[in-house]
C-alpha cells in the first residue's frame, strides 16, 4: 500500500473531464474483465454522450478534487450536494458524487484518502454529515469498502431504467467533526 502521504490531492477543473473519463473508462473496463457489468455496464464513459456531459459538469462545478501519485491522476472524487434518488438529507450534509480511482493504483489506499479529504472538506464547511450512496451487489463489495471507511449503511434504494434493470443502491453516512 502507498503511504497515503505520498497521494497529493488537487481540485480540479473544466480541463480535467477528460481526466475523469479515463478514470471512469479504468474502472469499467476492470468491472467488464469480472463480469460484473451490472453496476455500470460494458460501454467506456468516453464514449458516452450522457457520462461525457456528466464528467464536464462535474470537472465544471467546484466540487471535483483528484488524488495524484507521482504527478499521475489516480483518483477523482466530486462532492456537493445528494442525487436526486435517493432520500434528502435531514440536516446540513456534503454529498459525495462520484469516488472513483484507476485500478493500476488498487490497493494503494487512493479511495480512502479521497473519503478522507471528503470529511475534511465537510468539516471545514462546518457540515457534521457526509453522505455517499453506491453500487449494492449481492455480495455488497462496494457496501463493505465504505463501511470499512467509517461509513454506516442507512437507506437502500432502486433506481429504475427504462428498457434496462433496475439499478440497486445503498447510501451510507458518516459523521465528521
Amino acid at each position: 500500500m502507498t503511504d497515503q502521504r505520498s497521494i497529493t490531492i488537487r481540485p480540479g477543473g473544466p480541463d480535467d473531464a477528460p481526466t475523469v473519463l479515463r478514470l471512469l473508462d479504468s474502472a469499467t473496463a476492470w468491472l467488464v474483465e469480472r463480469g460484473r457489468t451490472d453496476q455500470w455496464g460494458t460501454t467506456p464513459a468516453s464514449t458516452d454522450p450522457r457520462r461525457i456531459d456528466q464528467a464536464a459538469a462535474w470537472a465544471g462545478g467546484g466540487g471535483l478534487h483528484l488524488a495524484e501519485i507521482d504527478g499521475t491522476a489516480a483518483g477523482a472524487l466530486v462532492v456537493g450536494a445528494a442525487t436526486e434518488y435517493v432520500p434528502p438529507p435531514t440536516e446540513p450534509e456534503l454529498y459525495v458524487n462520484l469516488l472513483v480511482t484507476d485500478r493500476a493504483y488498487a490497493g494503494r489506499g487512493v479511495g480512502a484518502r479521497l473519503l478522507a479529504h471528503a470529511a475534511e472538506l465537510a468539516r471545514d464547511r462546518g457540515v457534521g454529515l457526509l453522505r455517499v450512496d453506491c453500487f449494492r451487489s449481492p455480495d455488497r463489495a462496494l457496501v463493505r469498502f465504505y463501511e470499512g471507511c467509517g461509513f454506516t449503511a442507512t437507506d437502500p434504494f432502486t433506481v429504475e431504467r427504462p428498457g434496462r434493470a433496475p439499478w440497486p443502491g445503498q447510501v451510507l453516512a458518516r459523521r465528521v467533526g
